[in-house]
């Protein structure tokens, strides 16, 4: 397997940040664009601003918790947008409301489907959930996961879809300013209990399955994508400003072009 690789933001940014420095990710040769949903940064619309100003790059959300925005209200808004359905991927998660999370994404994938999405993506943690993902949607997205365990579990999910394809988020700090703000985060997922139960399953600490140094990143890119079909790296930088993004881009490019462009 050999992965392509891909770049993650925050959604809080905003369209207009996030379209600012949209094509340098498309021209350093970044597979996908992966924005996340918050309740303060609408993944869809910085989605529709980076496609105004790029040709090739591929567009994701990276995800959209569906028990706070419903299948049919992200259907709706992506074709409000006018999302170039050719480049995006929407990818879907249960949310925080644990109680029905299975049975909320399945509906919701079948519904996306249903009203012309033609490519779903669901974020997926524990076994059943990737196996749902795996089954029912056309992708998973790994969080929070190291090579070794992104590889056995793409294998497990290949082999029960094949062409299913399997991406995994990436937390990346490549400059050291950036560090403290990457332990932080790392701390806080740490402390959730789905996903502290999770590290303690796979025997890693939360921060191993991060890249930390830049001079590391080849290395880990490597490791990735060698294990999935596509590694996110997640951009933690010191400073959230176009400047700083855009210092990401480009300290991360050498790594761009590895593995296969893939539609």
């Amino acid at each position: 397997m050999t992965g392509v690789v891909s770049l993650g933001v925050a959604g809080s940014l905003g369209p207009d940040a996030i379209a600012a420095f949209a094509p340098a990710v498309e021209e350093a040769g970044f597979h996908t664009l992966w924005v996340n949903d918050t309740p303060d940064g609408d993944a869809l619309a910085a989605l529709a601003a980076a496609a105004r100003v790029t040709e090739r790059l591929h567009l994701s959300t990276g995800v959209v918790p569906v028990d706070r925005r419903p299948a049919g209200e992200i259907a709706e808004h992506a074709a409000s947008l006018g999302l170039p359905l050719e480049r995006v991927t929407i990818g879907i998660g249960s949310g925080i409301a644990r109680q029905g999370a299975l049975a909320r994404v399945r509906e919701a994938t079948d519904a996306l489907h249903d009203a012309g999405l033609p490519r779903v993506l669901v974020g997926a943690l524990g076994p059943r959930m990737r196996r749902l993902a795996a089954e029912r949607a056309d992708g998973v997205l790994l969080n929070w996961v190291p090579p070794r365990e992104t590889r056995e579990q793409a294998a497990a999910l290949h082999a029960i879809a094949p062409r299913t394809r399997v991406a995994v988020y990436v937390r990346t700090a490549l400059d050291p300013e950036a560090r403290e703000r990457l332990e932080a985060e790392t701390a806080r997922y740490a402390a959730f209990p789905n996903y502290a139960a999770n590290f303690e399953r796979m025997g890693v600490d939360a921060i191993d399955t991060t890249i930390r140094d830049g001079a590391d990143l080849a290395a880990a890119v490597d490791a990735y994508t060698a294990a999935a079909d596509e590694v996110v790296l997640r951009a933690i930088v010191p400073h959230d400003t176009v400047e700083a993004y855009v210092d990401f881009v480009r300290r991360a490019a050498p790594t761009a072009g590895r593995g296969e462009r893939r539609p």
